[in-house]
């Protein structure tokens, strides 16, 4: 979907503020400047502002002008502010946040939905891991499915606040979701533990259940861990889901390559 001038205004700023352009205590610049500079109008920039500020990224007032705030006033809930900390890059911090975040948080929603879970519940949670399974053996989007199932488990525990937390949680789950797909085999090997704790979930076992969900979140943190570990740039995720590929499929690609550059191709053994 194309972004309106609002949105799509409301995205620069957001992302220049995350990246640093705009730096904690500083002023944005004069109002023609960034109409000149985003090539919108007034109008627009006000808009933008006033949602920045909602956001908790800005604070405006008299004789102070519109100043950038520390990352501590973020709404880190929101999917917006989400969404530009990914494109500008994930920071450990971020990440070490958001697994303690998930540690509180999910055994406790999945302990009720062992409890609360009506068939209905669980047939979208079992639609949501079909999905996954579906990707991991023939390849496709992977996260999407991912992000249904844990929904799903957030939803069947029929708490309202959990629910509306649900929808808060989506941006950040899927950057986690996005780091564990990128790993080798990492979509394979955690999919049975998905399906333990549907299984616990389905048996209306609460213990097993937020058991088997504390060894997923252990698994996507040592997914984690292992980006940090090799000290390499931490991954940049856009609001698009990465497919997978099946080794199947993975070798086919490779051969159209090769067809293309002209070079002949090695038979199969």
């Amino acid at each position: 979907m194309i972004k309106n001038f609002h949105g799509h205004t409301l995205d620069l700023l957001g992302i220049a503020i995350l990246s640093g352009r705009y730096a904690v205590g500083a002023s944005l610049p004069p109002e023609p400047l960034l109409c000149d500079e985003l090539g919108v109008s007034r109008t627009v920039v006000r808009e933008a502002i006033k949602s920045l500020v909602a956001k908790g990224l800005l604070f405006t007032g008299p004789k102070v002008g519109t100043r950038v705030l520390p990352d501590a006033h973020w709404n880190w809930f929101d999917p917006d502010v989400v969404a530009w900390q990914a494109q500008c890059g994930l920071t450990p911090e971020f990440l070490k946040d958001l697994q303690e975040l998930r540690r509180v948080v999910e055994p406790a929603a999945v302990r009720l939905a062992a409890e609360r879970a009506t068939p209905a519940d669980i047939s979208l949670i079992e639609a949501a891991y079909a999905g996954m399974k579906k990707a991991v053996e023939e390849g496709g989007d992977y996260v999407t499915h991912d992000m249904r199932f844990h929904q799903g488990l957030l939803q069947a525990s029929h708490n309202r606040m959990l629910v509306q937390m649900s929808k808060a949680l989506n941006a950040l789950l899927r950057t986690s979701f996005e780091i564990s797909t990128r790993i080798k085999d990492g979509p394979k090997n955690s999919l049975p533990l998905h399906r333990a704790v549907l299984n616990a979930v389905i048996a209306r076992d609460p213990a097993k259940a937020e058991r088997a969900i504390m060894v997923l979140i252990e698994g996507a943190k040592d997914d984690i861990d292992q980006v940090l570990a090799s000290r390499k740039k931490l991954p940049v995720v856009s609001g698009l889901a990465t497919p997978i590929k099946t080794q199947a499929k993975s070798k086919a690609v490779s051969k159209m390559r090769i067809q293309k550059s002209g070079a002949p191709l090695a038979h199969d053994h």
